[in-house]
């Protein structure tokens, strides 16, 4: 199972929020090349960019960042936050991310996706299924869509995606364990998916349930800034 560490940018800095509530949210580090740079050197060979001032904006804005963490490591980078046109695409790409996770427009726009899975493929277009219950959430978070999350993974799989980033919006900063039924029942009803787990993994045991349930990748936020998890902790994963 692939590790993937999680730097989440607000105002250019490395955030975390809780339950995706931006009224909520704790700043951790005011360098995240430094952070990046961190993981890298501990081994990590993914990172997980969550552009959050570009999720509120619906346009890229910390691309600069993104930029010199692609620039300064060899860190494999999925990048999301505020993707809503081919031009945004193009540049994200550029800026030095191999993967973009696809959320809010892969709701509202499916065959602006659909095209970039066919242009692009599926190991570089991923899809970002936030969800909150069985409904995905969309904008920021901020709004219940009326797309079901099993409807949502059929629905992409059949267009041929392969990787879905499911992000429990209700567990995300809060430490309190991930949502390991939801991704158990995914795993077990869509068998050619790979499935990403994220939100609330806080201890390593966390990681091995998800290991031993299938998933294909856990990303870890929180956990790794207060410590709950320590990077030497990880490195019989990788």
């Amino acid at each position: 199972m692939e590790i993937i560490p999680a730097i989440d940018l607000l105002n250019g800095q490395c955030v975390r929020l809780s339950a995706g509530d931006f009224a909520r949210q704790t700043t951790y580090d005011s360098d995240p090349v430094a952070a990046a740079q961190r993981f890298a050197d501990a081994g990590m060979r993914r990172l997980h960019l969550v552009d959050l001032d570009g999720a509120r904006a619906g346009r890229p804005v910390n691309l600069a960042v993104l930029e010199a963490i692609a620039r300064r490591t060899d860190l494999d980078i999925d990048a999301g936050g505020g993707i809503q046109t081919a031009g945004a695409l193009a540049q994200v790409l550029s800026a030095g991310a191999a993967h973009v996770t696809a959320g809010s427009v892969a709701v509202r726009e499916p065959a602006t996706v659909q095209a970039w899975l066919a242009r692009h493929g599926a190991d570089t277009i991923y899809l970002g299924a936030d969800f909150m219950g069985e409904y995905i959430m969309i904008n920021a978070w901020a709004e219940q869509s009326q797309l079901q999350l099993t409807a949502f993974v059929a629905d992409y799989l059949a267009t041929g995606a392969t990787t879905f980033i499911c992000t429990d919006v209700s567990k995300d900063g809060l430490l309190k364990g991930p949502s390991l039924p939801i991704y158990q029942r995914l795993v077990a009803a869509f068998p050619a998916a790979r499935f990403v787990a994220s939100g609330g993994v806080s201890t390593v045991a966390d990681v091995e349930a998800l290991a031993e349930a299938g998933l294909h990748g856990a990303i870890i936020g929180k956990a790794l800034y207060e410590g709950t998890i320590a990077l030497s902790d990880l490195q019989p994963f990788l």
